[in-house]
């Protein structure tokens, strides 16, 4: 099976993506809605919290593991790397060389000599400046603006899509963007694809938005039609497994909401 885990209900936006992408094969979903949100919480108890999440779902029968969460695979995921043997995707890495090639390549700013990218995400993933490192360490002709935006996550949860408080947080977040003249936005967050229409609108048409939730889906992609014999153990079907470490009604109705189906989630004890 396919093990994705988030630190909440955000990473089943990156599971809608994988049954649209790579729809025949059993997910095995966990995410740590107990002890959610990992953003505002220090490097050593992420890493911690996050190895026992993945193990869990190793124990499950978890082939691959997605971390479906930016705070994870800022903060924790060399960490990780060493301590898991089966393979291991994290959502940073993707997002940022989908970033770079589409803004290397963006017909609307021909004339710059650094183009620029532009990050948004919750606290902890900002101030690990891990996609301003990675972007900026891979070539001078970016420079990478970014943004914490952390009243989005409850905001996004809450079911306030629509409402106006949500638009004024989103321009207010995306205003030093757009003032920097930005010609792409990494949604650094997986719960963002949510409120992706509304952020095309506050951000401008011109820019382009990367999906790291989407774009890790298409490397998993890659990399099972690059090694058939790994595709070959993973289970096919539609038995998905849903567990959370904390279970309301409200998370069930969001899950059935944000991925379109009636799901079961279920409740576990780490």
């Amino acid at each position: 099976m396919i093990g994705v885990f988030d630190s909440g209900i955000g990473g089943l936006t990156v599971v809608k993506k994988i049954f649209e992408i790579l729809p025949e094969y059993q997910i095995l979903y966990f995410g740590d809605t107990a002890r959610t949100p990992y953003g505002n919480r220090g490097a050593e108890v992420i890493k911690r919290y996050s190895l026992e999440a993945i193990n869990f779902l190793i124990k499950k029968g978890a082939k691959i593991i997605i971390i479906a969460c930016n705070t994870v695979s800022s903060v924790a995921y060399d960490f990780l790397k060493q301590k898991i043997k089966i393979p291991l995707f994290e959502v940073v890495t993707p997002a940022v060389e989908k970033a770079i090639e589409i803004t290397l390549k963006n017909p609307k700013y021909p004339k710059r000599a650094v183009k620029r990218i532009g990050v948004i995400g919750t606290r902890a993933t900002i101030d690990s400046k891990i996609y301003k490192k990675l972007i900026e360490n891979k070539t001078t002709k970016i420079k990478v603006f970014q943004k914490a935006a952390p009243l989005l996550v409850p905001l996004i949860e809450e079911g306030w899509l629509k409402r106006m408080e949500t638009k004024r947080i989103v321009k207010k977040y995306l205003y030093p963007l757009k003032f920097a003249q930005i010609d792409t936005l990494i949604l650094a967050c997986t719960h963002y694809p949510i409120i992706k229409n509304l952020i095309k609108i506050k951000i401008g048409k011109r820019v382009n938005i990367v999906d790291s939730g989407e774009e890790v889906v298409y490397k998993l992609k890659k990399y099972l039609e690059s090694n058939s014999a790994v595709a070959k153990e993973l289970i096919k079907g539609n038995q998905h497994k849903f567990f959370v470490s904390d279970l309301t009604s409200h998370n069930q109705q969001i899950a059935n909401y944000w991925l379109q189906r009636k799901i079961k989630l279920e409740k576990i004890n780490l």
